[in-house]
């Protein structure tokens, strides 16, 4: 089952270590590399048109000219979908669970109905490139407006319509099948590349991981929902968050201001930035605390990452580069929408931004 795949997830690093000696490694990496092949949405065609000048050379299957270069798809390329989900915990048994803040939320288990899934509020895409042992972050505002399939409370379906792309994992069960169509959703918006797989994170998690790495710094760059007279702190200080401060500096934002949603892309990504290294610190030669620090996870987690590919992408990708510093978003504009802001990717950048992350040049 699905739902028992975190916990083979924890268990993982001590399994790796016991499978050496068993000389069954091997065969878990072999499995994990094929697993991780394949696309978990339902097309994965990527759609951008070549450019042909007159007189120019044939290209190969998967070849495409752009901007006067010859480009194919990069087909070794692992991509993942990180989400940061609405719901205060991502529990499977539905319960009602406590914030270290003190407030009690309905766990996001199960949804009660197709349309209680909670939204996606952080949407991040990891490319993994083994040609070049990098890891790139490409960040997708909330309120991009695409093609987002929906259903009724009963779960009969309804169509596809144009709305904010945050949505799409409210249509569903809130649990497999709403990271299912997000995936979905996310594929579609960038014309068509495959997806590997997905994790969903509660973002009450963001509390118990800041505090197992110790607390992040950050240069405060606003004032958070009232920030300055809760906590003393203002615009330009240099702070280590503590949880409850980390869960509202990434979460919290001012519906007043047009580019809200914008200003807290940019503080998640600023965090994420800040975080990745501290639990490189944190974990660096200790199998225990990187055990740990999936104990944390796993009652606020969904992913069909199994033990395979784990034990494959815990091998082979640990020591790639990640430039978080660097993380790249979509460009587009900011519109006022009827009821909710919307943002509407400008199509050439996002096909410059696709030959980028997911094609190769190569010679004529």
């Amino acid at each position: 089952m699905k739902k028992r795949k975190v916990a083979l997830v924890i268990l993982c690093m001590v399994l790796v270590f016991t499978a050496i000696a068993a000389g069954t490694y091997s065969v878990l990496r072999h499995m994990g590399k094929e697993r991780l092949r394949k696309s978990i949405v339902t097309e994965t065609r990527i759609e951008i048109e070549s450019e042909e000048p007159a007189g120019a050379k044939e290209l190969k299957e998967g070849q495409l000219r752009h901007k006067g270069r010859v480009y194919e798809l990069n087909e070794d390329l692992i991509t993942i979908l990180m989400m940061g989900i609405d719901k205060e915990s991502l529990s499977a048994d539905g319960s009602a669970t406590e914030s270290t803040t003190g407030s009690t939320t309905e766990a996001a288990g199960e949804a009660e109905d197709n349309l209680a899934g909670g939204q996606a509020d952080a949407l991040f895409l990891l490319v993994i490139d083994p040609h070049t042992e990098e890891i790139k972050i490409v960040a997708i505002n909330r309120n991009t407006m695409t093609a987002v399939d929906t259903w009724d409370r009963e779960g009969n379906y309804l169509g596809t319509f144009q709305k904010q792309i945050a949505l799409q994992h409210g249509y569903g069960d809130g649990r497999e099948e709403s990271c299912e169509r997000q995936a979905n959703a996310v594929s579609r918006l960038f014309l068509g590349i495959p997806i590997n797989g997905y994790v969903a994170i509660g973002m009450d998690a963001i509390e118990e991981l800041n505090d197992a790495v110790g607390g992040v710094e950050v240069t405060v760059l606003e004032d958070v929902g009232g920030w300055a007279k809760k906590y003393g702190i203002h615009e330009g200080d240099v702070v280590t968050l503590t949880g409850e401060q980390a869960y509202e500096y990434v979460r919290n934002r001012d519906w007043s201001l047009v580019d809200s949603n914008e200003r807290r892309l940019k503080r998640q990504k600023q965090y994420l930035t800040a975080f990745v290294p501290a639990v490189k610190r944190t974990i660096a030669g200790n199998v225990g605390t990187a055990m740990g620090l999936y104990d944390v996870l796993s009652d606020h987690m969904v992913t069909d990452v199994d033990l395979s590919e784990f034990t494959y992408m815990a091998t082979e990708f640990m020591d790639y580069h990640v430039d978080v510093e660097n993380i790249v978003s979509p460009k587009g504009k900011i519109m006022e929408g009827d009821e909710f802001k919307e943002y509407y990717l400008v199509k050439k950048s996002l096909e410059d931004l696709i030959v980028e992350l997911f094609y190769e040049e190569v010679p004529e």
